[in-house]
């Protein structure tokens, strides 16, 4: 079989949905839908937008669940992290809503905030581990994709950022890698 690199499975720059750092919520969240609307039906969905400045650089992404957080702004007293991840339990997770008073207000009244929230005030900043060249090994951005626990890497070549390796595409690679082993249903190579 032969070795796939990042390249190969990576969706480049100018297919994803991007936005300006200056824009708002309610535009980065348009420009994800956009995006889904002409991304190829063969292809998994955009769970995210990049946030771009005003020189070109990637600085960020905006996945759904940081859209939706953006919206009811006392979740940024909470953790970065999961409550469940915590050990915390459903009922307790439950009781922090009334506890810290989160979504009380109408959806609408909420979701006028939108057109003021900005992209670069809720975009998530990759930490290192979350770069990936694009001539990497298919192995190489597995083991950091499991690693750091990653839904995406963004794809480096030449200092810049020119993709986006999501989590869905490599799954899928890694489904078509088994299904030419030609395993047959009592799970042995043929």
């Amino acid at each position: 079989m032969k070795t796939i690199i990042v390249k190969d499975l990576m969706v480049p720059l100018d297919e994803y949905a991007t936005v300006d750092e200056d824009a708002n919520l309610f535009e980065a969240v348009s420009a994800l839908e956009r995006a889904q609307e002409h991304f190829d039906s063969k292809k998994y969905r955009h769970r995210a937008v990049l946030v771009i400045s005003k020189t070109g650089v990637v600085k960020g992404k905006i996945s759904q669940l940081d859209a939706i957080r953006a919206l009811e702004p006392k979740y940024s007293e909470f953790s970065s992290k999961g409550a469940a991840h915590m050990g915390f339990s459903k009922k307790f997770i439950l009781s922090m809503m009334d506890g810290y008073d989160l979504w009380n207000k109408p959806m609408n009244d909420l979701c006028k905030k939108a057109m003021d929230i900005k992209a670069r005030d809720v975009m998530y900043a990759p930490e290192e581990g979350e770069y990936v060249e694009q001539s990497a090994t298919l192995d190489q951005a597995i083991h950091q994709l499991v690693i750091g626990r990653h839904q995406s890497l963004l794809v480096t070549g030449k200092k810049a950022i020119v993709g986006i390796l999501r989590l869905t595409d490599v799954f899928t690679a890694v489904f078509q890698a088994m299904k030419e082993c030609n395993i047959d249903a009592g799970g042995k190579a043929g």
